[in-house]
Formats: structure tokens, C-alpha cells, sequence
């Protein structure tokens, strides 16, 4: 992994903007496979493991001279569907899920070029033909995550306090009937690091108002935004799923289980400060066993899979930010058809529909201006992505 004695690289090199594009780029492309294989009927075992196989093989196209530099996932390839939150990407040993018409679908996933992460997420529906509008609660929640997405990427500038975007976020999940998922966390990326110290949080409860922080963004950092939307209460809980993703920490504990340290070990040698999959390792089994002892020591965390009630839907649209001097260059997520989501709600208050009918690349923004107002007169609130 990266040497601490580095100085810290950051997006003001000019190589280091390259590896982030060249990984959004890779991560881009293989959530457009990923989507071609998500209809009914499709397992969504088979399409973790068929994206975390395209993240490798892609990765793996660039750099190939330097063979020291470290490439690869950044975040396991996630299927979560319907009122599941977020992270399950189950492993062969444990029931698989299949697609169904009409299944609310978020796929997330990551890869990184030499540590420099590029995230994403995206929501779908499942449907019966390619014209097939999304109505009802599904598509409140849909178009409200994609919203508030949207209008944070317009807040994530430099001198920009991290409250803002989470009051921002709430304002127009409430204009859907919505909640954004209690206590989510978007963070800063850096080297070798998904979890930076700088974060955004979603709808805090009043003890996390109170433990965490506000800060303010600055030049030259890169952001994961990471928006999570409920037709529910917004609170995630744990069910009997397995967790299967897992994430190496920096502490320190001498484990006493042989099957634990050769775990370990191997963890360390394959996936560094990474998450990953149990899958990933030979004996699934084996895997299970060991990660126990090292989850209890702290030195592996889990990422849980989290679930809202059984009736209810959650949307996630999450893209990686770099906070450059022409302004937020967004490098990863792919165009979102707003025209396929039929909602009775609308934003109305003006200064939302003026910041979503503001460009999120400022050096384009006058050309984009006169179709931003037009499409505000015909009850949209957003510039198509692929306009961005």
C-alpha cells in the first residue's frame, strides 16, 4: 500500500486526475454491462460476480508496464433490491435472490488505479418493456434520490459547509413524501482510502447531530456523494442476511486462530485498505470462519446489509466528485431518463428549482442556461446527464 511517508497526493497533479478519470471511466463502463443483465429472472449472485469479473479485467488493461502499482475493485459489486439499503452481494454458500417486473434495483460498485477510487451507484426498475413508465411510490422515491443527488453535486464546492448538502437533501426528499436513510455517510476519497475523514451526513438522528461534525470542503478534494432515499422512516436495520463485505482497518491485534492470521494475511496481500468479498477466497468456508475473530478484534469491519420495512422502497444514486479549479467534475455515473418516472410530486420551492436548473460544470453553464429554464416551464427540475 501507499508509503505514509508520501507526501499526500492530490488532484492538483495532473497524473493523479488521470487515474481517477481512467478508473470513473472503468466504472462507468461496467455499470452500463451490469445493467444489461438485470431483468427478470436474472440472478443477482450471478451479477455480482459478473461485475466484480469485469472490474478486474478492466482494471487490469491499464498500467500494465508498472507492475508494483496496485489496480483493481474498490467496492465489490452490490445488487440491492427493493427495501434493501445497501450491500448485499451474496456469496455461493448463501441464498441467492432473483429479479423480478417491476423489483426497485441499486447497483454500486468501485475500482481504483494506483489507490485513486472511483465510485457509483445507480437505481433502476426492472421492466416488462423498454417504454414502461414508472409510477406510484417507486417512482417518488427514485426521482427524489436522483434529485437530491443531483442538486448536491451543485453544492460540492470548495468553502461549501457539509450541513448545507445534508439540509439540501432532506428539503427535497420531503417535497417527495420521502426520507433519505438515517445517518448514511458520503465521504472524502483518498489514496488507498474509501473512507476519508471528511463526511456528509443524511438525515441525522439528534445524538448524531451531535456527534459529528460539520466541515467544509476544499479545493483539490474528491467526494464520494452517496444518496440514499426511503419511501419509509429512513432507518436501516440488520436482518439475517450474512454479511459478505469486509474492509481491512488500521489496527493492530495478534490473532491466536491459525485459519485467522492466514486469512489475514492473505487479505492484507490482496486487498490492502480495500473492501472486498468472501468470495473472493478459495474456501468460502474457511473465509467465514476466519473473518469471525478478526471482525471481534477490529481489525476487519463489516458492511452490513441493511434493510427498511418490507413494504417500503429505498433508491441510491452515488457518483465521485473531484473539486477542481474550473469547479465539481463529476467522473463517474451514467445519463438517468427522468421522462420514465411519473411522480404527483414536483419541486416547487425556487431556490431548489434554481440551483437543479444551474449547470454542474460551470464552464458551460451559459450555453446550458436558456434549455436549464426551459425545461423548469415544463415541470422538469434537471439537466440530463449526458448534457452535463
Amino acid at each position: 500500500m501507499a508509503d505514509k511517508n508520501d507526501s499526500e497526493k492530490t488532484i492538483a497533479e495532473d497524473l493523479v486526475v488521470t487515474k481517477y478519470k481512467m478508473a470513473g471511466d472503468i466504472v462507468n463502463r461496467v455499470l452500463k454491462e451490469i445493467l444489461q443483465t438485470c431483468s427478470a429472472g436474472a440472478s443477482v449472485r450471478e451479477i455480482c460476480e459478473y461485475g466484480d469479473k469485469l472490474l478486474i479485467e478492466e482494471t487490469s488493461k491499464v498500467f500494465k508496464k508498472e507492475k508494483d502499482l496496485k489496480k483493481g475493485i474498490a467496492f465489490p459489486t452490490c445488487i440491492s433490491v427493493n427495501n434493501c439499503i445497501c450491500h448485499f452481494s451474496p456469496i455461493t454458500s448463501e441464498p441467492d435472490l432473483f429479479l423480478q417486473i417491476e423489483d426497485i434495483v441499486k447497483i454500486d460498485l468501485g475500482a481504483h488505479i494506483d489507490g485513486f477510487i472511483a465510485v457509483v451507484a445507480h437505481t433502476i426498475v426492472v421492466k416488462s418493456s423498454p417504454e414502461m413508465v414508472v409510477q406510484g411510490r417507486k417512482s417518488d422515491v427514485i426521482l427524489a434520490a436522483y434529485y437530491a443527488s443531483q442538486a448536491a453535486l451543485r453544492l460540492l464546492k470548495p468553502g461549501i459547509e457539509t450541513y448545507v448538502i445534508t439540509d439540501t437533501v432532506g428539503k427535497i426528499c420531503e417535497t417527495y413524501n420521502c426520507k433519505p436513510i438515517e445517518g448514511m455517510l458520503s465521504h472524502q476519497l483518498k489514496q488507498f482510502t474509501i473512507d476519508g475523514d471528511k463526511t456528509i451526513i443524511q438525515n441525522p438522528s439528534d445524538a448524531q447531530k451531535k456527534e459529528h461534525e460539520k466541515y467544509v470542503m476544499e479545493m483539490h478534494e474528491v467526494y464520494a456523494m452517496d444518496v440514499l432515499v426511503s419511501t419509509g422512516d429512513g432507518v436501516g436495520k440488520e436482518q439475517n442476511t450474512r454479511v459478505t463485505i469486509f474492509k481491512k482497518t488500521d489496527e493492530t491485534y495478534q490473532l491466536k486462530l491459525k485459519a485467522s492470521r492466514m486469512f489475514y494475511c492473505e487479505v492484507s496481500h490482496k486487498h490492502g485498505l480495500m473492501p472486498f468479498n468472501l468470495r473472493t477466497f478459495e474456501d468460502e468456508k474457511k473465509a467465514k470462519m476466519a473473518v469471525v475473530e478478526c471482525v471481534n478484534h477490529k481489525l476487519i469491519e463489516p458492511f452490513q446489509v441493511l434493510y427498511e420495512k418490507s413494504n417500503e422502497y429505498v433508491a441510491q444514486f452515488k457518483f465521485t466528485v473531484l473539486l477542481m479549479p474550473t469547479g465539481p467534475h463529476k467522473i463517474t455515473g451514467i445519463p438517468f431518463e427522468q421522462d420514465l418516472y411519473s411522480s404527483q410530486y414536483s419541486i416547487e420551492t425556487p431556490e431548489l428549482k434554481a440551483l437543479l436548473s444551474s449547470s454542474a460544470n460551470p464552464k458551460s453553464g451559459k450555453k446550458k442556461k436558456k434549455k436549464a429554464e426551459k425545461m423548469i416551464e415544463d415541470g422538469k427540475t434537471e439537466l440530463d446527464l449526458k448534457n452535463e
